[in-house]
């Protein structure tokens, strides 16, 4: 048995669903489940190039909902994903709202030493699942390629074929597919056709708070 790819789901627009193929906006978020989401992902087979592919559904919220409960439940299936010896990366489907806010949480809160020895990689969309042309399987695909670099490392977000590190990225459009971008510093790379061409070395940053991540559902989150 391969390798194994973990994708976590917390729902967003990624996961969403509207009454009409041709409404982007008055969608609900996090109505498809993660296993659903990527099973209608046909090329995601080859995309994974033998590895398993493992889904987990960590939450299904609107990521503007998102909260200490729910970052809480991740941090800690991202660590235990992360120290798992089977598994060569995990990625995070995620809303767009709060995107950069967990990317700069987890790489703060998660162990240096497993961020440093595999990829976390977060993606999103920006339409809903039911659009006509959904950006969603795209940025998954873009996501998987990224995962399976050599060089990958740390928390790295991808969208519309960018690639962000977790203290650069910035949503900066609130409609667009490409929404996010990392101000002056530049994305690290861009995804081309499932090839990723780095601009930059991914360098995930020393925790500034590590925690125990198993006390935290019964610590009280510091201000």
């Amino acid at each position: 048995m391969g390798k194994k790819v973990v994708v976590l789901g917390t729902g967003g627009t990624i996961a969403g669903r509207a009454e009409r193929g041709s409404d982007n906006v008055g969608y609900k978020a996090g109505q498809v489940g993660v296993q659903s989401l990527l099973q209608d992902i046909a090329p995601l087979q080859d995309a994974l190039q033998g590895r398993v592919l493992v889904a987990e559904q960590v939450a299904q919220v609107d990521s503007k909902d998102m909260g200490f409960a729910v970052w809480t439940v991740l941090a800690q299936r991202c660590a235990q994903y992360l120290q798992d010896s089977e598994v060569e990366a995990v990625l995070v489907t995620h809303g767009t709202d709060t995107l950069e806010e967990t990317a700069f949480f987890l790489e703060q809160v998660l162990p240096p030493a497993l961020l440093q020895a595999k990829p976390l990689v977060m993606t999103c969309a920006m339409r809903p699942a039911s659009a006509l042309t959904p950006d969603g399987p795209q940025n998954v695909l873009d996501a998987v390629a990224v995962a399976l670099e050599n060089v990958a490392r740390g928390v790295l977000v991808v969208c519309a074929g960018s690639v962000h590190g977790a203290r650069q990225v910035q949503k900066s459009h609130t409609y667009r597919v490409d929404a996010f971008d990392s101000g002056d510093a530049g994305p690290l790379a861009v995804v081309e056709e499932g090839r990723v061409r780095w601009f930059g070395v991914p360098s995930p940053a020393s925790a500034l708070h590590v925690v125990d991540l198993q006390a935290l559902a019964q610590a009280v989150w510091p201000r």
